[in-house]
Order: C-alpha cells, then structure tokens, then sequence
C-alpha cells in the first residue's frame, strides 16, 4: 500500500511539473504573438502541444498556432493546424470563422462555404457567416440564396451597412434598377456625405444608360471626395460614351494627377485625344 500511494503521490506531482510547464510555454507563446514575434510563437505553440498531446486546451492552441502561421504567409500549414483544432473541438464557431475566411483569401469558395454553413447550423445569425455565404452565392450567381442571407442578416440588424450594400448590387445584377436606386437613394439620405454611396448610385446609372444622371451624383461625389481618381476615370468613360473626347481627356489627366497610373489609361488617353 504504501508503494502504491507513493506511486500515486509521484505520479500527481510529475503531472503537475508537466502542467505547469504546459502553462508556462503557452504564456510564452501568446506574449510572443502579441509583439509580433511570430517565429518564436510558433515554436512556442508547437512545443507546448509536443509537450502534452492529450492536453484538452490543445484545440485553442492549434487555433492560436494557425493565426500565428497566417500572419506569417504559412497558410498551407495554417489551415492544417485549424483543421487540427476542429478534430478536438468540431464545433468551435471561432475556428470554423478563421478557416473559411483562410479558404475565401485562397479562392476556395466552395469549402469556406461549407464552414460557413456549419457555423449557421450553430450560431443561426452569425453576422460574419451570413454576409460571406452570401458573396459567395452572389458570386456563384445564386441570386435567391444570398438574398436569404442579407434578409436574414437585415432582421436582426436592420442597419447593417454591408447587407443593405448587398441588396443593392443584388437587385443591379437582377437589372431591378428601380429597387436598387430607391434603396441606395434611403442610404445616401441617411448618409449624405458617403462618397461610396453616390458611386455605387452612378455605376447603377451607367447600366440604366441615364448617363447625366451618373454625372450629377459623380460631381456630387467630386465635391465631398475631390482626391478620388476613381471619380474622373468614371467621368472620362461616360463623357467618351457620350462622344465628348475633350471633357473626357480632362478627366482622365484629372484621374493622373491624382495618382492613377498614365498606364492603366494610356488606350483612353489615346482615344480621348
């Protein structure tokens, strides 16, 4: 008996030794990460989880791992540590966001869309998970599906920004052209200052070839925003639209001068002159 209980007092105190220095690697870890010490962090993070494999904390540390491997341009071994962390924690909402954002930068569309529907099967309104499976179906040209999920987003967050966005060039790419200029024209009222919107408003124009219309919300755009090159390229095509080379040139100098490459419009320069 007394054999067996100092086996058992050994043993207790070797796993606390072992958890103890888990913890301290751990903090090591994370200290590194935040000064931006990723290859010292990651180092960290893998000894720690060589240190005790079983260790239960080990799925946020895959997670933490694969962060650190991201910021570092390591995603082929960032997206097997969170694949890693979900065989522990399958339904851990935070790596399921991290590994379908991960997927969405490397153009695999079809496998962020995966986690984002397991993220929706957990979490219903998930802001992230909604808005992103939506650009994923707008893009995919499943029009009725991401209208779904801005409409889903939209009910519980009637403000949401990016999803009224959404809707907006969801109804311009049905050619819904009243919609979406009604429901721009609500944004700009509630947000008059926001060149993106007045943009947004004329590309809708160009499309409705009400191309006079464009110009007024460009000059408007113009007026809050005069350093945006974007502003006078889009003038210079709707004035080359409408056979009005010299104005055109003018914009596109214009687009020059504020930083645009004499490159990139090199051919409407041409053509304008």
């Amino acid at each position: 008996m007394k054999r067996i209980l100092l086996y058992i007092l050994f043993l207790f105190a070797a796993l606390s030794v072992n958890a103890q220095e888990y913890s301290d690697i751990v903090e090591k870890a994370l200290n590194s990460a935040k000064k931006d010490s990723l290859v010292q962090a990651e180092k960290l993070f893998q000894q720690a989880l060589k240190s005790d494999p079983s260790n239960i904390r080990n799925a946020l540390l895959f997670t933490n791992l694969g962060t650190v491997q991201r910021r570092m341009g390591k995603s082929d071994e960032a997206l097997k540590s969170y694949s890693l962390s979900l065989n522990i924690t399958p339904y851990s909402v935070v790596t399921l966001l991290n590994r379908a954002s991960l997927y969405l930068e490397r153009n695999n569309f079809d496998k962020a869309y995966i986690d984002y529907c397991n993220v929706l099967d957990i979490d219903r309104f998930n802001k992230e998970a909604l808005l992103f499976r939506a650009y994923i179906n707008m893009n995919r040209r499943e029009y009725k599906e991401a209208r779904i999920d801005y409409n889903a987003l939209l009910s519980e967050d009637n403000k949401n920004r990016t999803a009224l966005i959404g809707l907006i060039i969801l109804n311009q790419k049905e050619q819904k052209y009243r919609e979406a200029i009604e429901s721009v024209d609500r944004m700009i009222v509630d947000n008059p200052k926001d060149v993106s919107l007045l943009k947004i408003k004329a590309n809708i124009e160009i499309e409705m070839n009400t191309l006079d219309l464009a110009l007024i919300d460009l000059e408007s755009a113009a007026k809050l925003s005069p350093n945006d090159p974007e502003i006078y390229v889009t003038c210079g095509d709707i004035y080359m639209a409408q056979k009005k080379n010299r104005e055109a040139y003018v914009a596109y100098e214009k687009a020059v001068s504020l930083g645009t490459p004499r490159s990139e419009l090199r051919d409407k320069l041409k053509a304008s002159k």
